[in-house]
């Protein structure tokens, strides 16, 4: 029986079939996943639903009160309250180190923080790692410089999602303007506007 050499571009294949193989089952899988999906958002296929000024999703909070009671950590340990961004435009993004998609939106995110009006919009970068060290980690390489934060609790009823990532939107009353689930492009004059427009002017 006579087996014939196998050619130089079926051995590159298997290569290649081995070297996916091992970035699917190392620490490699995340970031070479979420660079490709950089990639595709680059396609400016995945656009976020524009904040809504006109019919927000009803919480049906008591007069006068903020609908959300959530208590959060900061990465440096300090306790907070995302009440306490009461009259704020709030932009939550519910995310974690092991997801490709989160790790693929988060240098447009990361841009749109930084030409946001800080007075009028706050991020809330809530990551849902159960080990917060990877978090911490992830952030620090990448120069990040996003408020992030970690829930002390259960999240409530109105921020849960069978996907991340999840964003979304607040108004200054709390009420959830926008919401969008999977990775998205948020780095876009149209969204960085559509957030401004619904914080209303800033509260000197």
């Amino acid at each position: 029986m006579h087996f014939s050499k196998p050619s130089w571009s079926t051995t590159a294949q298997w290569l290649g079939v081995a070297a996916f193989l091992l970035v699917l089952t190392t620490d490699l899988r995340t970031p070479v996943l979420g660079g490709v999906q950089r990639g595709l958002l680059a396609t400016g296929l995945w656009r976020p639903e524009l904040p809504s000024t006109s019919a927000p999703l009803p919480l049906q909070p008591a007069a006068g009160t903020y609908p959300h009671n959530v208590p959060l950590l900061s990465l440096d340990g300090k306790t907070t309250n995302l009440r306490d961004l009461q009259g704020k435009v709030v932009l939550l993004n519910l995310w974690a180190s092991w997801c490709p998609p989160c790790v693929a939106e988060m240098p447009s995110l990361q841009k749109l923080y930084n030409q946001v009006d800080k007075r009028k919009v706050a991020f809330v970068m809530l990551s849902l790692d159960q080990n917060p060290e990877k978090a911490r980690r992830l952030v620090a390489r990448k120069g990040y410089t996003f408020p992030v934060y970690f829930p002390v609790a259960g999240l409530p009823a109105a921020f849960e999602s069978e996907a991340i990532p999840t964003t979304i939107v607040l108004g200054p009353d709390g009420q959830i303007a926008a919401r969008h689930e999977g990775m998205a492009d948020y780095d876009t004059p149209e969204f960085k506007q559509a957030l401004e427009k619904l914080a209303g002017p800033a509260q000197l």
